[in-house]
């Protein structure tokens, strides 16, 4: 799989970008604020519908315009050789719902999107996946669940829904009993609530459960190969309430049930939800220690890309290898992890490397190179 073109209309410094791109190894080369990270931004989010930079869409659009677009035109071959061409279209509409194409067909929703091209991204925001609050690696786990079974993105949602219902429920509850000693403090569907939280935040945390058992070996593998030696890495998933690890959906649905019914009286006093997938943790462990807080800073940049290393290695293994997108990561890098992180990289089918000076881009990603300043694209070699 390789995007074989881009296409970008109004998306964030860009008035119009047509990029043609091959597979192997292609660097955007310029200074920086010149929109090299824009490019491959757009890329990004037609895999995940996402930024990697921001939380909204808002900031996608270019000032004074009141939508963008993006397309990318994904190739897949098959075994024998014959490729297939798949265009996407994506429409983004700030305060609005975001709509798709696909092969310009409208009879799609942006969801429908998710699967047609998986990414991997590296960039100097990951060094927070080990320093970082524990949200950024809950959505480090949910990104990737959902690259590898996009119909999670509905699970996904599913239970952010269930969860905005049930925390306004308790904020009202709690309202109710500050000002009434809990007078009009109507609960009675709290335990309908409760049922499809349960319903949902068991589904997604036996998938997260399943996810961290595969990525274990594979980070301790991306880890030993960037820093021989640098010790043993532990990826541990800790809910957000005592128990046994469980068995299956089921039993993790009733342990979630009970974890509800224990909390709820915390719940009430403070109106929020105090147990589930939302606040649940990825713990990582370098040798005995957390990683976060004991971890160098080399360590921890090691960490964040045996990660995604592991991540694509992971991708890969279910068929279907991911585009590799390096956005200035490597002047982040000494030159050992720099040039560790090139050799591993450099087989992929397609890797988008940016870098704000040419000799940023290790030796080992030699290939296809566009200069990118004051809005323009153009192909260098």
């Amino acid at each position: 799989m390789h995007v074989a073109h881009l296409s970008l209309a109004d998306f964030r410094s860009y008035t119009r970008a047509e990029v043609p791109l091959d597979p192997g190894v292609t660097a955007f080369v310029g200074p920086n604020g010149q929109g090299k990270t824009n490019l491959v931004e757009a890329i990004g989010y037609v895999a995940t519908l996402g930024s990697h930079r921001v939380a909204t869409d808002a900031p996608l659009i270019r000032l004074g315009a009141e939508r963008a677009v993006v397309r990318t035109s994904i190739l897949r071959t098959g075994p024998s050789g014959e490729g297939r061409t798949t265009l996407v279209e994506l429409e983004i509409t700030p305060g609005k719902a975001n709509r798709a194409r696909i092969n310009r067909s409208d009879n799609v929703r942006p969801r429908d999107v998710l699967g047609l091209l998986r990414t991997v991204l590296f960039a100097p925001e990951d060094l927070s996946l080990v320093k970082g609050d524990p949200g950024e690696r809950r959505r480090f786990l949910d990104e990737l669940l959902t690259a590898r079974a996009p119909r999670l993105a509905g699970v996904r949602q599913d239970y952010e829904r269930v969860l905005k219902q049930r925390n306004a429920l308790l904020k009202t509850a709690a309202a109710a009993r500050r000002s009434g000693g809990g007078r009009g403090a109507d609960l009675s569907t709290l335990e309908v609530w409760d049922g499809h939280l349960a319903q949902a935040g068991a589904e997604l945390t036996a998938f997260r459960l399943h996810l961290v058992d595969a990525l274990q070996p594979l980070v301790a593998q991306a880890y030993e190969q960037l820093a021989p030696g640098g010790g043993e890495t532990v990826l541990e998933y800790r809910s957000s309430f005592e128990g046994e690890r469980p068995a299956s959906r089921e039993e993790a649905e009733q342990q979630l049930l009970a974890a509800l019914e224990q909390v709820r009286g915390q719940e009430v006093a403070r109106g929020l939800t105090l147990v589930g997938p939302h606040r649940d943790e990825l713990g990582l462990r370098l040798g005995p220690l957390p990683a976060k807080g004991y971890a160098s800073h080399g360590e921890s940049w090691s960490y964040a890309l045996a990660l995604r290393l592991a991540s694509y290695e992971l991708l890969r293994s279910d068929g279907g290898e991911p585009v590799l997108i390096l956005d200035d990561v490597f002047a982040e890098l000494d030159a050992r992890r720099r040039d560790r992180l090139a050799e591993l990289v450099a087989g992929a089918e397609q890797v988008l490397v940016t870098a704000a000076v040419p000799e940023d881009v290790p030796k080992a990603l030699a290939g296809a190179r566009f200069a990118v300043a004051d809005g323009d694209v153009t192909r260098i070699h």
